[in-house]
């Protein structure tokens, strides 16, 4: 049976970042929510923007739920990421290529809303699918 805050991580996920609705943090998230993964600025501001980018970087990007796990206020999920590099991602210019990765997040819940994030995509991976890591030098 899912617990409430899976239920919450999930809508986080899915509907924010899988269904481009970077405004589910204005609900979901406390004000002072705080943000643990490398390479994000901090706060909920920087995080839907995040959001953005990485739909318009990939129009296709979809999350599938593999598991998820809570303990007290806490909520570990593991997702399969897929979608195709059909816009540019920061620097990184598109590939047309598909990726699909493993993400595992961690969350933790305040009152019914989400409070930290700590978040571990597989951006190595990503960089392997799509082609651009390793490097293709001369041969």
């Amino acid at each position: 049976m899912e617990t409430t805050n899976i239920k919450l991580a999930r809508r986080i996920v899915e509907e924010g970042f899988g269904e481009n609705k970077p405004e589910i943090f204005d609900e979901l998230a406390t004000k002072g929510f705080i943000e643990h993964q490398r390479g994000m600025t901090q706060g909920m501001e920087s995080t839907k923007a995040a959001i953005g980018d990485l739909n318009r970087a990939f129009p296709d990007l979809s999350y599938r739920l593999l598991n998820a796990v809570a303990n007290g206020d806490l909520v570990c999920v593991h997702y399969r990421a897929t979608g195709t590099h059909e816009r540019n991602l920061g620097p990184m210019t598109p590939t047309g290529k598909k990726f699909e990765i493993d993400v595992i997040d961690i969350m933790r819940f305040e009152a019914g809303k989400l409070a930290e994030h700590w978040g571990s995509p597989d951006r190595l991976g990503m960089l392997e699918d799509l082609g651009i890591w390793p490097p293709h030098g001369p041969e």
